[in-house]
């Protein structure tokens, strides 16, 4: 009796514990719009090395002067890493421009799809496997 309550407990406890970053994963039509292509151009905040998505903090300049705060979600760190990125890509203050997606709900986050540095060196940023467009596998 108490091997077949410790064999459910513990049953529960691991379908808990797989199931938390199932939920957390999204498709890319989940949240972000294919008919709303952006190209954001900005200094580096900081960017987040989080799973299941990178993220990355840009400081976008209107025409007005107004400063604004983008947020792009890349891939997950390990794609990122295997792409040959590392912690030193984008330093803070970098100057960048993200070609990507903007959210469904027209806020300032995006879905990231490439990235150009300043000397025009490109680095892919996306997530392979979410269904956004144009997406190719292991792009660098």
């Amino acid at each position: 009796m108490r091997t077949k309550l410790f064999r459910v407990i513990a049953g529960g406890a691991l379908l808990v514990a797989t199931a938390a970053p199932v939920i957390a994963h999204h498709s890319f039509s989940a949240e972000f719009d294919p008919n709303k292509p952006v190209k954001i151009k900005g200094m580096v905040v900081k960017m987040e090395w989080l799973n299941p998505h990178s993220w990355i903090h840009i400081d976008v300049t209107g025409p007005d002067g107004k400063v604004e705060r983008w947020i792009v979600e890349g891939g997950a760190p390990n794609s990122l890493l295997r792409r040959g990125w590392n912690k030193n890509s984008l330093p803070p203050g970098i100057e960048i421009t993200v070609e990507g997606f903007q959210a469904k709900d027209a806020s300032n986050r995006a879905n990231g799809r490439d990235i150009t540095f300043p000397d025009g060196t490109k680095l892919f940023v996306g997530s392979t496997g979410t269904g956004a467009p144009d997406e190719k596998r292991d792009r660098r």
